[in-house]
């Protein structure tokens, strides 16, 4: 096949491409510049995608003796990615950037261009699997469940991941990935892994996000509704934080207070305690079936759902309701707000997604 191999500058994406080239395709390498100003990008093993990335996917692209290029996205980058990130949260919502990246820069943008100049299928180096199943195209989780980021690709469609290829995802461990880089002799084999979010240079989102969305002080007020403190900017919160509360004295029963609802239209912040954060229900519009739909989708099913990438999946029931993906899950659990994406699983197989509008507590406000 013509392969085109998404190289971030990583020891994933280069080992990747290696193998689709020791399988005997045609391999193309491609480096996404998502920003026509490097130093809005975060740098070193903190980011992704810089200039110091484009170099080593050069130097691994030229190592294994593939074409190399660099394509310009940063104009796509920052209106689906970085726009969004900020209307968001200016909407009170807990966005994932990273999933937004896979499903409009990565699958979407490059895939589109990658089958318009004739190439068969683009190569990650993200650990999951694409398998063909009884009703087509399937995304399962990685071997190595400590690497697996399923999570993230669970925005792909059908027509996408019939055109995706990861060829790590049955690699036992990211160990064994970067002892075949070196045996390779691919400088980046010890290069750390990218984490936090790409395009806040210094990593302070709320000083970031304050610049974007405006920063007023509003009322903090407790699950009754009184106001029990002032806080700097509603959009600097997100559901579950602990930290920087700053309300001066201790809740009546000396419990650390939480946040558990972030109210833009009002600049408002709803604290409480730790179990108001439980949460029987959640719900969104803005769903996606990875491969077919699920047969018994309107009845309901059985399975699990991830609300983060590294969270624990947990047994529920999801069904279509009025628009909307509902997912019920078994036991009440924690850490769930608006804007994030909650990923659905059957056995290791990704069934689909949405990105919560809302959810229902499994604590009632006192009256």
């Amino acid at each position: 096949m013509k392969i085109l191999a998404a190289m971030s500058g990583g020891v994933d994406s280069a080992v990747a491409a290696a193998r689709a080239v020791e399988a005997g395709h045609e391999v193309v390498g491609v480096h996404l510049a998502l920003s026509r100003m490097p130093g809005t990008l975060r740098t070193g093993s903190r980011g992704c995608c810089t200039v110091e990335d484009s170099m080593d996917a050069r130097r691994a692209a030229a190592k294994l003796g593939i074409p190399f290029y660099v394509w310009d996205f940063s104009e796509r980058f920052r209106e689906d990615v970085v726009d969004d990130f900020v209307a968001e949260y200016a909407a009170g919502r807990t966005p994932n950037p990273c999933m937004r990246c896979n499903e409009r820069i990565k699958f979407a943008a490059l895939l589109d261009k990658a089958l318009a100049l004739g190439f068969d299928a683009v190569v990650t180096g993200h650990y999951a699997e694409v398998r063909l199943g009884a009703d087509g195209v399937e995304l399962h989780r990685a071997a190595a469940w400590a690497k697996d980021q399923s999570y993230v690709l669970g925005v792909l469609t059908a027509a996408q991941l019939a055109h995706a290829w990861f060829p790590l995802g049955a690699t036992p461990s990211k160990a064994e990935v970067r002892a075949e880089a070196e045996a390779r002799g691919l400088s980046v084999a010890a290069k750390p892994d990218s984490h936090d979010i790409c395009f806040i240079p210094d990593g302070d989102t709320r000083g970031w996000l304050a610049e974007r969305v405006g920063a007023e002080e509003g009322a903090i007020l407790d699950r009754s509704g009184d106001r029990i403190g002032t806080h700097p900017g509603a959009a600097a919160f997100t559901v579950g934080q602990r930290k920087g509360l700053n309300i001066g004295y201790p809740a009546p029963d000396g419990k650390p207070r939480f946040v558990l609802e972030v109210r833009p239209v009002t600049n408002e912040v709803v604290v409480g305690p730790r179990e108001a954060l439980a949460i029987a229900e959640l719900a969104g519009a803005r769903y996606s079936w990875a491969g077919a739909a699920p047969a018994d989708a309107d009845a309901g099913f059985a399975c699990e759902v991830q609300v983060r990438a590294h969270a624990d999946p947990v047994p529920a029931t999801a069904r279509l309701e009025a628009g909307e993906l509902v997912i019920r899950v078994d036991e009440p659990i924690e850490g769930v707000a608006p804007g994030q994406t909650a990923v659905v699983y059957v056995g290791t197989r990704v069934v689909g997604q949405c990105t919560i509008d809302r959810t229902v507590s499994a604590v009632p406000v006192p009256a």
